[in-house]
């Protein structure tokens, strides 16, 4: 599972892989729920889920309850984009609850820690030959 935290005050936003055994631990969430920093390596940090997508690349949205997949007609928001004003079109997307079918959790900074988000996660430079 790949967690995607937002840091609305520098723009940036970091990627991490999350352990299979530490999944069990947003299972069960809701979209809008509070999520503790130290389960990524974010110490002091408080992060606020704010959506994500499952194995097959449907997003998830708040209106929709359960961690179920489902049709559902929809004229804006997330998962559909109008060409023309008054569209409305069935789509299929998921539900607001987390599972282990979600692969990508995304994250905004709530709460932020001591350490900036920089210095926490750093990439690595690739070498090229």
């Amino acid at each position: 599972m790949r967690i995607v935290i937002s840091d609305t005050a520098s723009g940036k936003s970091y990627q991490v892989e999350l352990p299979k055994e530490k999944e069990a631990q947003i299972a069960g969430k809701k979209i809008g729920d509070e999520l503790d920093g130290n389960l990524v390596g974010a110490a002091g940090y408080t992060l606020e889920l704010t959506g994500g997508s499952d194995d097959s690349g449907f997003p998830m949205r708040r209106e929709v309850f359960g961690p179920v997949k489902k049709k559902v007609l929809t004229s804006k928001g997330v998962g559909f984009n109008a060409k023309r004003k008054g569209e409305r079109k069935r789509k299929v997307i998921r539900g607001n609850t987390y599972s282990s079918d979600i692969v990508q959790v995304n994250t905004k900074v709530k709460k932020a820690g001591a350490t900036p988000l920089d210095q926490l996660f750093k990439k690595e430079e690739k070498e090229s030959k």
